[in-house]
């Protein structure tokens, strides 16, 4: 009796260790669950994030090409402004060079007119002692010669005397209107050079005007692009940190499903003192029967028979439940610990995540899928089974289930056999 009364009070000392062994399990897996939940949330607004960085990666490009065809125009304004000032340093000269002309036109000018003057006074003073006289001068001529032909000879020279100074002074006449047509065409010619340097001048303000918009609207582009690039480093940053928080989130799991996993060996070592084997691990699963897919229809699909093999054994636990963290495949498993285990049961090693699968085994594209391949999508993977289908730990409160491969964006496909 007092045996009786001993093994009573072990068995319910026992009884109570696996109550509070089932609530800390219980504890712990709603602990993994809140970790999964909050990582999902980082996860969705680094994908926010990302999205937005990549918005203003295309902002910073297009803005980049905008303003770098409002330099080009820029660039273009400024050799035509130095053209521009080119062809008026060149008529500066030309009218420096015009005006030494038209001064040394003046110089000309004036020299004739004294000549002419002089001409003009000399001829006036001789035709006054020619005429002043009357004919008595022609008298003298008369009387004083000693022959016929020294009379004609000496007539004959105030002829040619009277002669030349008439063609001398319109020879200089000529000569002084030719210089004061010369100097008037010379101050022509500088008028028009001057016309078009003020021509040239108003086209330079004009372009040099185009020129300075042009460079206010570059150096928006500048301000704006320089703001993208702000933000874009701001969205960096809080993907880098969130990140780090993910990572930190894994690696708490990690411990958490460690000690989810020690307590339930506990308990199971608990249940089994009497010296039987612990329960089935992961690697012993077997099927539970609750596939919704037809095993014939998966081995007709194209594709490796080791394939269409593991894709029939994943849809046998179709039902069982998710469990964030978990890798088994009756007791629970997430995405990649679902098909991490299904590939241990054929003797496959694949990374536990899943992003890391994503870089398991050979990429194919989604055209070439076959039974047994891992589609990978943003966050999650599952294990493709044919016809557009995939079998797949999908969350908490549909577990593993089979759904159509399209239903989300897919990243990448990976082939392990």
């Amino acid at each position: 009796m007092q045996k009786s009364k001993g093994f009573g009070r072990f068995l319910a000392a026992l009884l109570c260790a696996a109550v509070l062994a089932g609530g800390v399990s219980a504890g712990i897996e709603r602990e993994i669950q809140v970790y999964a939940a909050k990582k999902d949330d980082l996860k969705r607004q680094n994908e926010e994030d990302e999205q937005n960085l990549d918005d203003i990666e295309d902002q910073v490009n297009e803005l980049s090409d905008e303003q770098e065809g409002i330099d080009s125009e820029i660039e273009a304004l400024g050799n035509e402004i130095a053209e521009i000032m080119a062809s008026i340093s060149l008529l500066e000269e030309e009218i420096e060079a015009k005006k030494a002309e038209i001064e040394q036109a003046k110089l000309d000018l004036e020299e004739a007119q004294r000549v002419e003057r002089a001409q003009y006074e000399a001829m006036k003073v001789r035709i006054k002692e020619m005429y002043e006289s009357g004919d008595s001068t022609y008298l003298d001529i008369l009387f004083s010669s000693s022959s016929m032909q020294s009379l004609l000879n000496k007539a004959d020279y105030v002829e040619k005397l009277h002669e030349y100074d008439r063609r001398m002074f319109t020879n200089y006449q000529t000569a002084r209107q030719n210089v004061e047509n010369l100097k008037e065409e010379l101050e022509i010619e500088e008028s028009e050079l001057e016309a078009t340097q003020e021509g040239l001048q108003e086209e330079m303000d004009s372009v040099e005007v185009a020129r300075a918009e042009l460079e206010e609207i570059s150096a928006d582009y500048a301000v704006q692009i320089s703001k993208a690039k702000q933000q874009a480093e701001v969205y960096k940053t809080q993907i880098k940190q969130r990140n780090a928080q993910i990572k930190q989130i894994e690696e708490e799991e990690r411990r958490a499903a460690e000690e989810a996993a020690r307590k339930k060996a506990e308990e199971e070592a608990r249940k089994n003192n009497k010296g039987n084997q612990n329960a089935a691990s992961t690697n012993t699963a077997k099927p539970t029967g609750k596939a919704t897919v037809n095993k014939d229809e998966i081995m007709a699909a194209n594709g490796s028979a080791k394939g269409k093999e593991i894709a029939v054994y994943a849809c046998g636990f179709v039902g069982n439940p998710y469990v964030a963290g978990g890798t088994s495949l009756t007791n629970g498993a997430d995405c990649s610990g679902f098909t991490q285990s299904v590939y241990r049961q054929f003797g496959y090693s694949i990374p536990r995540s899943s992003t890391s699968q994503r870089t398991a085994g050979t990429q194919v594209s989604y055209a070439e899928a076959q039974p047994g391949d891992i589609i990978c999508y943003p966050g999650h993977v599952a294990l493709y089974i044919g016809n557009g289908k995939i079998v797949h730990a999908s969350s908490a409160k549909t577990g593993i289930k089979i759904s159509n491969a399209l239903y989300r964006e897919i990243i990448c496909v990976r082939r392990i056999v």
